[in-house]
């Protein structure tokens, strides 16, 4: 069987080296990255890489994850959600990224761009006001809240905070940033056995989450519950 074109891009791009920071890998692949996206524009439909998210090929797969985060929209929020929990660490980090990507952009070019206009803003009070006023227009997009909750976290409003995220699970049931993040605001308010449900929901979304597995096994150890 002959690779899928999308490999062959793919394997033009430079590789990252066991140990190596993804993050930092694709910063330095930049202009790399820009012909991968382009080539991936002109040659697929995104219903196209979605079905290929499941292809034996464990190099076709580190290609969906990495074009459909350049790429794609919330249509492919679920299937790329299952690369989460791929036998490969590259799929799993790729497919994380992708999935920050696609929510951030949402459904619609202007929100992403007002979101990104309020996380901007000199200080906290004007950025809820800007998402306050984001949601209002455009209240199906599950990203402003989360973004507002992390705000209202960090402000100490642990309890506006959870309405937010729940939210965000109604709205993206694939969200594991909003799972986890309720955990935290349970933590904060003292809480453990809902932040120890919070936070196995969130592995249950995402296995790899190293520092939410720690709470869980920290948590369970505390209440004497198994992990």
């Amino acid at each position: 069987m002959s690779d899928p074109l999308l490999v062959r891009f793919y394997e033009q791009l430079p590789k990252p080296r066991p140990g190596d920071d993804p993050d930092l890998w694709a910063a330095g692949v930049q202009d790399a990255m820009r012909e991968f996206r382009v080539s991936v524009r002109n040659n697929y439909a995104e219903g196209t890489l979605v079905r290929l998210v499941n292809h034996p090929d464990v190099r076709c797969r580190q290609a969906v994850a990495l074009a459909l985060g350049l790429t794609g929209t919330m249509a492919c929020n679920a299937p790329l959600s299952g690369l989460l929990r791929d036998d490969d660490p590259l799929v799993q980090r790729f497919a994380h990224d992708a999935l920050w990507e696609v929510w951030l952009r949402g459904h619609s070019a202007d929100a992403c761009r007002h979101l990104h206009e309020a996380l901007q803003l000199p200080d906290i009070a004007q950025s809820l006001a800007a998402l306050d006023d984001l949601i209002d227009e455009a209240p199906e997009y599950a990203e402003a809240y989360n973004q507002r909750a992390i705000l209202l976290y960090r402000r100490g409003e642990y309890a506006r905070s959870i309405k937010d995220c729940e939210v965000v699970l109604r709205l993206n049931p694939h969200h594991f940033g909003a799972a986890a993040g309720i955990g935290q605001c349970y933590l904060r308010m003292k809480r453990p056995r809902s932040a120890l449900r919070a936070f196995r929901h969130a592995l249950d979304l995402y296995p790899g989450l190293d520092t939410v597995q720690e709470a869980v096994q920290a948590l369970s150890a505390a209440l004497g519950e198994p992990d």
